[in-house]
């Protein structure tokens, strides 16, 4: 009994075994199954089909996390721009797709695109994104828009696409009329991550080595300065090396290191130690003082020799980068041609060897800048209250100033110390955070003193800025950022500076204010500061109206200016239509309304009541609509007028061709009825279309035949039997064609065809006006109009001849002869 549960525990194990094998084996397979290069799909979004009218645009948010490996952008639409140049299209009607890191794109900052923005499609022109880092780049809109970018190209982050039908400052423009081509797309964005976060590149297929971090003092860095012995006590230095003491690698061969640098440093130094060589001839090891180990490194992306942020050969001298961005950075070595040192004999064996380390230097709480002598502030945000989402203003942490009020002291933030970072004069700096979601917002900048302005600002996102390098900075007049894509610029002066950073990236911003004092003496000068997150610059300029709209997504909210009438641009500054431009716009749309005296007078004369009434209401209200629509007086809301002078336009030329049947009162009214809903109907739903005026159009021609079907129907009613009777004895054919030319002299009879001819060509001259209607030249050729279709319906109505009213007054009296000789006795 023993030996058989000895045999069946035996059993129980190798059975055991066997599942967990095939289980290991199944589990490797299905991570095989997530991709072919250890890739797996992190998000994949599809956007249906969306239609652009003109001037309209689209945000599109795409996020990248620090594991993606890839992205891929295939977009569809139905955009034709043929072999035209792109330089011969107006950029108002030019569709285009623009890409931003951090931020929606806004390529009508400026009043025209420039050739580095706006840049012809190719495959090989989208290396060029990699710039998108201090800007943005757009491209024409094409049927088929395919694009693929890696890790390798941009950062992990967030990427914004913006879809515009037609840029520049009439987009923001409120226009009497928006018509112009329109077009749809539609898009698939997949983004692809690696699996393990030791794997790195475009296919996952690159092994990065981490660099592990430590808070430590008194460490000794590699090729570290005795004399500056002192500042390494005062600062808070994190060192960093790779897991395995010893790291080598053969001739050009790459070796990838990253590093995290978690909060805003001073210092990033990179060095390389007891580089040697490993693997000679005679198989020892010997030290070389001529190798060379040359270093890449870049923020957010692997570098190479083409495509890096800073380099140096890393076995003469450590590579110090001053004010390293936030965020993980990639380091490259990669050792060149070490076999010239041994007298250019190459061994397949030979490597190079050395020991990875880098310091991050921070100063102490509360210090920042050179020598940790600079002032260093967090701003923390303040909400407005009852604003709109992200509106807020920042203000130091230190309590300087009230919490209602944005504005804070300057001088009461500068201390002794700061005088002692030597000929710069003193600085001070200050750190704040833009949430997640506010990228659509603008930061708003503003230094005022009681007589000047001391100090320079700079500006820079994920590092400490200074006089080398940052994004934006404003010195004076003469010396600031003004011309940068993203960077506007409201009235400054000696006594002010304002400014603003537009769709500002979310993130860690950090700005910089050097004081300009020569004698070193603490100022006397009162320097009030406002930093704040606003939706719209400028509140539109106090011409338009700030919108907020949310990109596809929903994740993130973008503030827009809606202008009126005579201005435009991202912030209404731009003066598009004059004063006097005006005047004349105002006069020529309310003023050609007059001719609608013309039909009324006539109508009324002709004692048409009903037609009277049309034409006077509809001269009436569309004058009062265009007053309003031109922004000098609305006597009623604006949808109101609209609907009112769309329809009663529609009725009066309906009315028209209805006035030229004579038909009974009865059966008038009922037309008018009728026209009167359709036309309603037209009126409140897309009542610019071009296609109304054919409607229209078709509807009082239905109208004008019906009413001669009822006005002939009534009169020969009488005589169908007597009609019917003659045929007996006549040829049917004969009558008809004597019925037929009967009809044709009563219509001839019935107009004037010389106001016919009149009336039609103004009719066509109307239509023609109505679909030469552009934004631009609306004014003009509505008026136009107005006055062609005004005059036709005059035309049409004085056509309608009088022999109508005669042959009605003849038929009385026929009758009564008829009667008169039948009564003659036939005896005799």
């Amino acid at each position: 009994m023993a030996s058989n549960s000895i045999l069946g525990s035996s059993s129980y194990l190798i059975l055991g075994l066997f599942v967990l094998f095939l289980c290991l084996f199944g589990h490797c397979y299905s991570l095989g199954e997530l991709g072919p290069f250890n890739t797996f799909t992190v998000s994949s979004f599809s956007y249906p089909p969306t239609t652009l009218k003109p001037f309209e645009l689209r945000y599109i948010r795409v996020e990248l996390p620090p594991w993606f490996s890839s992205m891929s952008i295939a977009m569809i639409s139905d955009v034709d721009l043929g072999n035209e140049s792109i330089g011969k299209i107006p950029k108002s009607r030019l569709p285009i797709i623009c890409f931003r890191d951090g931020s929606p794109p806004l390529p009508d900052v400026n009043t025209s695109i420039s050739d580095s923005v706006l840049v012809a499609f190719s495959d090989s022109s989208l290396e060029g994104i990699q710039a998108l880092e201090n800007g943005e780049q757009c491209y024409p809109m094409k049927k088929n828009f395919t694009v693929n970018l890696t890790n390798e190209q941009i950062s992990p982050g967030v990427l914004y696409l913006g879809l515009f039908n037609g840029i520049g400052s009439t987009r923001t423009q409120s226009k009497m009329i928006n018509r112009g081509p329109a077009y749809y797309f539609s898009a698939n964005i997949s983004v692809e991550g690696c699996t393990t976060s030791s794997m790195w590149g475009q296919y996952c297929n690159q092994t990065i080595n981490p660099l592990f971090c430590t808070p430590s003092s008194g460490y000794n860095f590699a090729q570290e300065d005795v004399s500056k012995a002192k500042l390494s006590r005062l600062v808070n230095n994190v060192y960093c090396q790779n897991s395995l003491e010893t790291s080598c690698h053969g001739d050009g061969e790459p070796k990838v290191y990253t590093l995290d640098i978690m909060g805003v440093a001073e210092e990033l130094n990179i060095a390389a130690m007891d580089v040697r060589l490993n693997g000679t001839p005679s198989n020892t090891t010997s030290n070389s003082s001529g190798i060379d180990l040359l270093c890449f490194a870049r923020h957010g992306a692997i570098p190479s020799a083409t495509l890096h942020d800073y380099s140096i050969n890393i076995s003469k001298a450590p590579l110090v980068i001053r004010s390293p961005k936030v965020g993980r950075w990639y380091i490259t070595l990669i050792p060149v041609n070490p076999s010239k040192d041994l007298g250019g004999v190459q061994d397949a064996n030979m490597s190079v060897c050395y020991s990875m380390e880098s310091k991050v230097v921070e100063c102490p709480l509360g210090k920042a800048g050179l020598n940790c002598t600079g002032e260093k502030y967090i701003l923390q945000t303040v909400l407005r209250k009852g604003s709109a989402p992200f509106e807020s203003y920042y203000l130091p942490v230190s309590g300087n100033g009230s919490s209602d009020s944005a504005n804070f002291p300057l001088e009461l933030l500068l201390t002794n110390s700061s005088y002692g970072g030597g000929q710069d004069g003193p600085w001070i700096y200050f750190i704040l955070d833009i949430p997640r979601g506010a990228a659509g917002g603008n930061l708003h900048i503003r230094l005022t003193a009681d007589v000047k302005v001391r100090y320079e600002i700079y500006a820079r996102f994920g590092g400490w800025p200074s006089l080398d390098s940052w994004d934006y900075y404003y010195a004076n007049k003469t010396r600031n950022s003004e011309g940068s894509m993203f960077f506007k610029l409201y009235n400054s002066s000696e006594e002010k500076i304002d400014f603003y950073i537009l769709y500002i990236k979310e993130g860690t911003w950090t700005f910089a204010l050097r004081y300009l004092n020569a004698t070193g003496i603490a100022p006397r000068d009162q320097t009030t500061m406002s930093v704040s997150l606003e939706r719209c610059p400028k509140r539109c300029s106090f011409h338009g109206e700030c919108k907020l709209a949310l990109d596809t997504s929903g994740l993130t909210s973008y503030s827009y200016c809606s202008c009126d009438r005579n201005h435009g641009g991202f912030d209404c500054s731009i003066e598009i239509v004059s004063h006097k431009g005006h005047i004349w716009q105002s006069i020529s749309l309310i003023g050609s309304n007059a001719a609608a005296v013309l039909p009324a007078f006539w109508a009324l004369r002709q004692k048409a009541l009903a037609e009277w009434v049309v034409y006077t209401s509809s001269g009436i209200s569309s004058g009062l609509y265009h007053a309003c629509d031109v922004g000098t007086w609305c006597a009623l809301s604006f949808n109101v007028l609209q609907f009112l002078d769309f329809w009663l336009s529609f009725m009066a030329v309906v009315s028209t061709f209805v006035y030229l049947s004579t038909i009974s009162e009865v059966h008038k009214r009922a037309i008018h009825t009728a026209v009167a809903i359709l036309t309603a109907l037209m009126a409140i739903t897309k009542a610019t279309r071009s296609a109304n005026v054919i409607l229209v159009i078709a509807i009082g021609t239905l109208g004008l035949l019906i009413g001669w079907v009822i006005e002939y129907s009534t009169k020969h009613r009488s005589n169908s039997f007597s009609l019917g009777f003659c045929l007996n004895y006549l040829d049917r054919w004969q009558a008809i064609r004597e019925g037929l030319n009967n009809l044709v002299k009563k219509i001839i009879r019935r107009f004037h065809w010389g106001f016919i001819l009149a009336g039609s060509a103004a009719l066509a001259m109307a239509a023609v006006s109505w679909k030469l209607e552009t934004s631009e030249s609306y004014w003009i050729w509505h008026s136009i109009w107005h006055v062609t279709i005004y005059t036709s319906s005059f035309f049409f109505l004085c056509s309608k001849a009088n022999t109508v009213n005669n042959e009605n007054e003849r038929s009385p009296d026929g009758s009564y002869e008829l009667t008169r000789q039948d009564s003659i006795p036939r005896g005799e």
